[in-house]
Order: structure tokens, then sequence, then C-alpha cells
């Protein structure tokens, strides 16, 4: 797109001059009230000077654009205004006006980062073009030299003609929220955002919370977790996820969980087999060895010299936080564990400790492992626990990761994994968001979305819709100390660089973890009532100055403010329907 040449500030779209600055706004002075009538010129019709519409004020050496935030009568005039003066149009209203960028005046879209300078008192204000805006906008996130390269996602409020063309990088190129209380359009903007994406042959993932978006998007793979088919196969968690799940107490099952896993890691890594090692005792040769039976590593009376010299050969597989081993023999293996540190033996009356070998078994660390026993035998016994993490089943190129891999290097523009019938109960739906979170932070830190390390590595953006129900979420029982599920505020704060985006939905920011929240460059915020969350998406978000989010509880469905860090300035704009529209209505009462 080459620059064009225009001209802002025309007469015939004059409306008066400003008469006061100050550092946030400026108030400007309207000769006459019929200034601010709407008008239509050379076809296109101008709404003069309402309350949102844009204008342009001509400086020395700059011009600015500017929105109005408020119309109002001097005291005087307002004390003695008669019907006849309503009539006849004879009163000299004054406004204010929100200075939201300054730019070059002989070239009119050379954007000034920040404001460099202030208009003068009695510098002319006039009415903004939509093409002078629609322009601007064009160009927000674009670098220099860059090709403008734009989608249509909908129209200025306060110009339904003028459209809202955005460069796809300035939306999601440092993460984005949208926000906004239900009813307020924000899954209708998900939808067409996504499909803008997709139309511009991007990738992206979308967490399905609800079901909503369960329609048929373009080259779309949809998974509906929960139903057995498509697990996450428990192998492909982490140690600290089964912690989630399993909820040790802290004191004496947390290193007995610890151990069995290292015990049956070190039973796949030698293929069930018995571990041996040489030894000298009195210049005899002997072989001792750590047994290995049915699956379990028998502790009991083994001589410890061969399982310590294997894990610390094999002790990055060992302590790699994979959980790669037999979960069904997991309990088992507890029992194992619940030995005595050391063995003893009774010698001419003497109870010699022999330290080379572990003793037996111990009934109290047994009892004090019970309930976590009978927790990991519900759980691995679950159908519902089974039907998504697939205890009891092979891992197969069904699984969730696989399926993941494969969209990642493929030619899918969209993989959809449907929530639905994930049940709310024990935190499953938390553990598993945040282990989807988990295996595509370590995908974006290996580079796999970064096209400097493959030419044909794709960035992605990844939708979280109904966010609030997967971040800011700890486990905590009265046994287990607090873990949080942090993979997602992890991806927010360090992926950016890496090629993956995130995009987070959700009607409840104040929710959002603030680190999160603080890491999103762009926020489209629909209607938001409740104070507590426009203080967050405020806190957050550093371009809406307080002016602009006054207009939040008052939007229309589809309405939005949209602002960003390659936002010079905020955006109020009706979002256009998507051609998919999510099924999120509300049941009607008879």
């Amino acid at each position: 797109m080459t620059n064009q040449k225009i001209n802002p500030f025309k007469h015939e779209y004059f409306l008066g001059y400003i008469n006061q600055v100050l550092p946030q706004f400026v108030k400007v002075h309207f000769p006459s009230s019929v200034l601010l009538n709407g008008f239509t010129h050379f076809g296109k019709e101008f709404n003069g000077g309402l309350v949102g519409n844009f204008v342009v004020i001509e400086g020395d050496k700059y011009g600015f654009l500017g929105r109005i935030t408020e119309l109002s009568l001097p005291e005087s005039e307002r004390l003695s205004l008669n019907e006849k003066a309503f009539q006849t149009s004879d009163f000299h209203p004054t406004g204010k006006i929100e200075i939201l960028l300054s730019f070059d005046l002989y070239n009119p879209f050379d954007v000034k980062k920040g404001l460099t300078a202030y208009p003068n008192i009695g510098a002319k204000v006039f009415v903004s073009s939509g093409e002078l805006v629609q322009q601007y906008m064009s160009r927000f996130g674009v670098r220099s030299g860059e090709v403008v390269n734009t989608t249509e996602i909908g129209s200025l409020v306060s110009s339904p003609d003028t459209k809202v063309k955005i460069n796809l990088q300035s939306i999601f190129g440092r993460h984005c929220a949208i926000v906004g209380t239900t009813g307020g359009g924000k899954s209708y903007t998900v939808s067409k955002l996504v499909e803008s994406l997709i139309a511009t042959g991007n990738k992206a993932i979308l967490i399905d919370a609800t079901g909503e978006y369960s329609g048929n998007y373009e080259s779309v793979e949809s998974i509906d977790i929960g139903d057995g088919k498509h697990v996450f196969h428990y192998s492909q968690l982490t140690v600290d996820d089964l912690f989630y799940l399993f909820r040790p107490s802290s004191k004496v099952q947390v290193p007995k969980l610890m151990e069995a896993i290292r015990s049956l890691k070190i039973v796949a890594l030698n293929n069930g087999q018995d571990l041996s090692k040489e030894i000298e005792v009195d210049g005899v040769k002997e072989t001792v060895f750590t047994k290995i039976e049915n699956g379990l590593l028998k502790k009991a009376g083994s001589d410890k010299r061969p399982f310590e010299e294997f894990y610390f050969r094999k002790n990055s597989e060992i302590e790699n936080n994979s959980s790669n081993f037999d979960i069904e023999k997991l309990t088992f293996q507890i029992t194992q564990e619940s030995i005595w540190d050391t063995a003893s033996e009774w010698i001419s009356g003497k109870k010699i400790i022999i330290n080379e070998r572990w003793g037996e078994r111990n009934d109290g660390d047994v009892s004090n492992c019970i309930s976590l026993i009978a927790r990991i035998n519900n759980i691995i016994s679950n159908s519902i626990y089974q039907n998504i993490f697939g205890f009891k089943k092979k891992f197969n190129e069904d699984d969730i990761t696989s399926v993941l891999g494969k969209f990642i290097n493929g030619d899918g523009k969209l993989l959809r994994l449907n929530f639905e019938n994930i049940p709310f109960d024990f935190q499953i739906r938390e553990i598993l968001a945040n282990s989807i979170g988990k295996f595509l932070l370590n995908k974006a830190r290996n580079g796999d979305f970064n096209s400097k390390n493959k030419p044909t590595n794709t960035p992605i953006v990844v939708f979280i819709d109904e966010a609030h129900q997967f971040l800011n979420k700890s486990i905590k029982d009265e046994y287990f100390d607090s873990k949080p599920l942090d993979a997602f505020d992890s991806i927010a704060k360090e992926c950016r660089k890496h090629g993956l985006f995130l995009c987070i939905a959700t009607q409840m920011p104040r929710d959002i973890p603030q680190g999160t929240l603080s890491q999103m460059g762009t926020f489209i915020s629909h209607r938001l009532i409740n104070h507590y969350d426009k203080e967050a998406v405020s806190n957050a978000c550093s371009t809406a100055n307080k002016n602009t989010l006054d207009f939040l509880p008052i939007l229309g469905e589809g309405e939005a403010i949209l602002t960003g860090v390659d936002f010079p300035m905020p955006i109020i704009m009706k979002f256009d329907e998507p051609n998919i529209k999510p099924d999120s209505s509300t049941p009607k009462l008879g």
C-alpha cells in the first residue's frame, strides 16, 4: 500500500478552536452548534461532532488525531438557554478531546509514537475523515519497510462505513486477551479471529471449553477429549502432573511416591532384568544383585550397590520429569519402598548394621501410605480418568501429543480440542489443559514454531476460551501443598520470541493471573460492568486511558475497545459477524 496524499484539514470539515490545553486532553470551543451537525460531503456521510467521533487538530509542525469524549455548554449559556435558542441553534458548546496520536503535518501517515508536542491555543479542529483513520489502523504494527497486509475484521462504531482493517501481527504478535461479560460478543470475536488467521494461511489451536466452536472451519481437525479414543497418555505427563493427580501428603507419601517412580523407571530402562554389580570382598570377586521381579524392583533385602551404580549412570533419564513407566505397578512399588533403610544381622548376640543392603518391610511406612495407595488405585481404575489419561492403554498415534505433533508439522490450519465432555470434578480440566500447555511450551523452547530454526516451521496462536477455568489455578487439599498450574503463564512470559502466541478469552479478567494479563500486548474489551474486571484491564493495559475505558459499560453487542502495544490509539469498533457462528445461545424459559 503506497502513501496516498490526503488533506485532513478541509474547510468543509471545520468544527472549532482549541481553547485549553492539558496533559491528558484539550478543550475545544465550537463557534456554533450548527457545526456539530452531521453532513454529507462528496457522497460520504459525516456524523459531525458527536461523543466518540474522531477529529483532527492542525498544529504548527504536527497534526493530532483525537476523539471527542465530552460535550457541554458554558455555565452562562446553560443557565440562560431557552427553547428559542434550541430551535435556532443559537448556542456555543464546548467539548473535551482525548489526544490519541500525533503525525507529521506534511505526511499525515507518518505517525509519531507518543505525544512529542501539543496543539496551541486557537488551533483549528476538524472532523476526521474515515479514510484517514482507516489508513492509520491498517499501518498499526507494521515496521518500516514491511508490506502492509491487512484483514478486515469490523467497522468503527462512530463511523460504520469506515472498515477496520488490521495487520494480524499487531493483534497476536504480543499475545491477546478478549474480555467481556456474557452476551457481549466474545465468542463471535474469537470465531472471527480464528477465521481471519486461517484465511491468511496461519495456524491456530483452539481449546474449546464448552463445545460451542463445533462449526466446519476451513482445514479443521476436531478432537473430542473424554471419549477414550484421544487421550493424553499418562506417559506424556510430567511427574509433577502425577503429583497433581495423586496429591501425596508432604511428610511420608511424597518421598515414597518419588522413590517408587524412580524404581519403576529403572525397571523400564533395564527391561525388567535384575541389576548386578561385580564386587571384590577379601580378594574374592563376587556378583551382587538388586532384584527385579514381575516388573517390580524388590528392595527389601537386596543389595544397594547395583541400584546406586545404575542410578548414577542413567541419572538424566531417571530424573527427566517424564512418566515413562508402568503406572499399574505404582501402588505395588510404593509398598516395596516401605522398608527400613538398612539391613541388620545378629552376630554373637550383637546387632550388626549392614549399610550395603536395604532392610525388611516397615509396617509404619506402609500404614502411612495406605491413603495414597487407595487414591492411586481409585484414579487409575476410574473410567473417566482412563478415558482422559489412558492409564490402562498403550501409547498410540491417537494420543493428543501425537495429534499435536502432526498438526504442528502438517498442513492443517486449525486444531480444535473439545473439552465439553471433561468433568469439572477433581480439577481434571485444569490439569489436562496445563499438561497441553507444558507440551506446547517444551515444543516452543525446542524451536518448533520458529522459522529461524527451520524454514517450514510456522508460528501458532493458541486460543483458550473461558480461560478463567484454566488459568490462575493451583492444586491444594488438606494434605497436599499448593502447586500452581502455570504452563500458560510461562508461555505468556517467554514464548513470543519462539513463535507461540496466546489469545485468551474470558468474562472474568480479574480471575486471570496478573502476571499473565500484564504480558497481553493486545486487549479486545467487550462490555464490562464489574468494577474489578474493569480495574484488571485498566491495570494491565497501558494504552487504554481512563477516558476510553469509560465506554466499557455501554458497549453494544459485538462492540469492543481494541487497544494494544502496537496500537498508538484505542479503537472503538464493532466486529463483523463470523461466517461460522459459535453455538453460544442461552436456552429460553417456557
